[in-house]
């Protein structure tokens, strides 16, 4: 009887242990978080207030511009955007869409973007394109999505 107690609480310490070790799957919120070279965007999200939009059930696909992207748009636009959070919003929602899509699922179509306004996407063998930004790194994978790297900001056509 004393060694089936022992085996059991051996069991229970081993499970245990290998809960601990078994990484918690990320939110497309928090893997834009721990990405270094998404700093940018990740730190616009949270002022914007997306953060919790990109936290829930999802699925959701996001075209992530890296931070050397945000440092080629011009600084009276970044200081526009920061004069007007609505804008900021509206083009960061225009980096996302609903549904997962894989680098290998893309194909040669529009779809609509998280703000309303359609992004034209595009693939020609490996290489895969929002409108005119092209994917630097795909697939980084969250528990409610997926994020590709792009290589420019994108800016959704002015509303009417």
């Amino acid at each position: 009887m004393l060694n089936r107690r022992i085996l059991s609480l051996v069991f229970v310490a081993a499970t245990l242990a290998g809960c601990a070790t078994t990484p918690h799957p990320a939110s497309v919120a928090e893997t834009l978080a721990q990405n270094p070279s998404l700093s940018t965007m990740n730190g616009l999200i949270t002022q914007v207030g997306l953060t919790a939009t990109l936290q829930g059930a999802g699925p959701f696909t996001v075209f992530a511009p890296s931070n050397e992207a945000f440092k080629l748009v011009p600084t009276n636009t970044m200081n526009d955007l920061a004069k007007h959070p609505e804008k900021l919003k509206d083009v960061l929602a225009f980096h996302v869409i609903a549904g997962k899509l894989a680098a290998s699922d893309v194909k040669n179509r529009s779809v609509k973007a998280l703000n309303g306004g359609e992004v034209a996407l595009s693939k020609a063998g490996d290489f895969v394109t929002i409108e005119s930004a092209m994917v630097e790194q795909s697939d980084i994978q969250a528990n409610n999505g997926v994020i590709h790297i792009i290589d420019s900001v994108l800016f959704p056509p002015p509303k009417k």
